[in-house]
């Protein structure tokens, strides 16, 4: 029985990199006892209906990685990468009591999951690298993963260089823009908020753009741990600070310039609001990301 069902798990995967697998598959071969490999599954809900965007961006990773695992020197039949969709194994998402998706999870050729064997997605991310790495602590079977070549950045920077250069030839008798403070104070402002924001941190570790609960379908935008956040998190942030920003510069303006007082007085006014309303509003969401902190201003 061993037998067959190893010789099963390895025609599908011939096949298909990820095999999907429905209800009664998932007890038979990944439940089931006799087993002498290893199973990464997928619980998701792909189906559009379900609307989950996340779902789809992690089963692109999960791709990734299930297809480095199949084409690689090491493959084996000591572990198999499959997926369980909510609308083709419901019933399997209620004997594990799983109510939110993606959820990645090993199941270990000897014995049951273990704690571990649940994959932090929501601190970690779904990155096909660190799920590598992940199965790696979990199996000892190394995954190096190979990505698709992808030159969609390689074409944006030539059209950008090709952008700029035309301009640059264009403007070659007047290139006095090229001094203006303004514009090269505006393009340093967008690299701090991008910076500031963590975007790079999204880079690395790849978070879901926000969290929908499969229970009352409520989004969430703002991650509830200061060890996690979501892309539209570093949005909101970006867009906190750059009205911050342009309230204090109002307020510069309003100080230094010689204008009509009334004008000062309203532009100082503007600028004061900007800072007094979105400071409160960027301190908000620091204290429901740090439980404990004592400190609020305007918005609780």
């Amino acid at each position: 029985m061993l037998t067959e069902k190893v010789e099963q798990m390895m025609e599908w995967s011939s096949r298909r990199s990820v095999i999907r697998m429905n209800g009664d598959k998932f007890r038979r071969f990944v439940k089931a006892p006799p087993r002498n490999y290893s199973v990464i599954v997928m619980f998701t809900a792909l189906q559009p209906q379900r609307q989950c965007s996340v779902c789809r961006q992690a089963n692109e990773e999960y791709q990734v990685l299930a297809n480095s695992w199949r084409y690689s020197s090491a493959f084996s039949n000591k572990l198999f990468f499959t997926v369980v969709d909510y609308d083709e194994g419901a019933d399997v998402f209620q004997q594990l009591n799983m109510n939110s998706a993606p959820t990645f999870m090993h199941f270990p050729a000897k014995g049951k999951p273990k704690r571990a064997d649940t994959f932090d997605l929501q601190r970690i991310g779904f990155a096909s690298e660190q799920l590598a790495k992940w199965i790696a602590d979990r199996t000892d079977v190394q995954i190096r993963v190979f990505r698709p070549p992808n030159y969609s950045g390689t074409i944006a920077l030539a059209l950008l260089v090709s952008l700029v250069g035309g301009l640059l030839y264009l403007r070659r008798n007047n290139l006095e823009f090229i001094y203006n403070k303004t514009g090269w104070a505006m393009a340093a402002l967008c690299v701090v908020f991008a910076m500031t924001s963590g975007q790079m941190w999204n880079h690395i570790r790849g978070p879901p753009y926000a969290h929908k609960n499969p229970q009352n379908g409520q989004v969430s935008y703002i991650h509830g741990s200061s060890q996690a956040q979501f892309v539209a998190e570093s949005h909101i942030i970006l867009l906190l600070n750059a009205a911050i920003t342009m309230g204090m510069v109002l307020l510069n303006e309003a100080a230094t310039s010689k204008g009509d007082v009334g004008k000062r007085r309203i532009i100082c006014l503007v600028g004061l609001g900007l800072v007094v309303f979105f400071f409160s509003f960027l301190l908000s969401i620091f204290r429901s990301k740090y439980h404990g902190y004592p400190y609020s201003f305007l918005i609780k």
